[in-house]
């Protein structure tokens, strides 16, 4: 019998979300593709850096069946530098306008307060902030000014420095409890809790195998109310699962290598509740939540054997 959603997990993946009509208490898992509009991404190198190329991948990907559209122009890979403000506006905003235009449902991945405002100002309408509003102090105001979903992120420091932060008494506990914390500082500054997606995020201050933990108790995070984001894609820790040789010197599959193990990932974080999966690869991830999705509704239905019921119907 397939595993059904405790009404916890229900509750999270189908909570309502401020700015987001459409995409709220579908009875599904939402797909977040990834635009990465910089040169130095650990996933695809630079692939879609130029206006035009992001433009035309972000529509691949709507092709694809992604339900939203992510753009970022500052690298997080770990041990990244950062850009100037003026750098990353210039890379986002052409391809967030277009896109937007073309009738994509857009995030804006930053950390800054004012490319937030001005990317909410270009068409996206979900701000994804990978630290949570802690790298930028005016984050949680601007959220609450532009009444934009806002994707928050559990996070400990930059990418230069996360990966000393590792240190974790329980991994569950301490993500659970950090990002409860970060809530409550975002309603202070008059985000509405309506507007919030939380994000364990995996792969930041978690090199390995502190990431399979959050990713077996989702519901733990789920307690908060608010729906939860996966973003597994082609991470360091499915690297590490998949590597290649013996003893003190294993290799870790590339990050094109992971993206079987991402739709796996992709899933399993369905049949959890999860709201949404950010990935790069969008078709095979758009088949896995649909194929938990078809999981799920059996286990609601009540239904048992599905071949006798039709050997008894004929």
């Amino acid at each position: 019998m397939p595993p059904e959603l405790s009404p916890v997990a229900a509750a999270s993946r189908d909570a309502v979300v401020a700015g987001l009509p459409e995409l709220s208490a579908v009875g599904r898992t939402l797909v977040m593709g990834v635009v990465n509009v910089t040169p130095d991404s650990f996933s695809d190198g630079g692939e879609w850096f130029s206006p035009e190329a992001g433009v035309a991948h972000g529509l691949e990907l709507l092709g694809d069946g992604a339900d939203i559209l992510d753009i970022g122009g500052e690298s997080t890979r770990p041990g990244a530098a950062r850009v100037p403000e003026e750098v990353e506006l210039a890379r986002v905003l052409p391809v967030i306008e277009r896109l937007a235009a073309a009738g994509a449902v857009v995030s804006v991945d930053t950390t800054r307060a004012t490319v937030a405002e001005r990317a909410v100002a270009a068409g996206a309408r979900i701000v994804n902030d990978v630290s949570g509003g802690l790298a930028d102090p005016a984050m949680g105001r601007a959220v609450a000014e532009t009444g934009a979903a806002y994707v928050c992120m559990h996070w400990r420091g930059r990418s230069d420095v996360m990966d000393s932060l590792e240190v974790y008494d329980d991994v569950v506990a301490d993500v659970r409890d950090e990002l409860a914390a970060r809530l409550a500082a975002l309603e202070a500054d008059g985000v509405r809790r309506e507007q919030v997606i939380l994000d364990p995020g995996l792969g930041f201050a978690k090199a390995g195998d502190l990431n399979w933990p959050l990713l077996a108790h989702l519901d733990v995070l789920q307690s908060h109310g608010r729906p939860v984001l996966v973003g597994a894609s082609r991470k360091r820790f499915l690297g590490w699962l998949l590597a290649t040789g013996q003893g003190d010197a294993p290799v870790p599959a590339p990050p094109r290598a992971r993206d079987d193990a991402t739709a796996a990932v992709s899933a399993l974080s369905a049949a959890a509740g999860a709201w949404g999966v950010r990935v790069h690869a969008v078709r095979a991830s758009h088949d896995a939540v649909r194929v938990a999705a078809a999981w799920l509704n059996v286990a609601s239905s009540g239904r048992g054997n599905v071949a006798s019921e039709r050997e008894v119907s004929t």
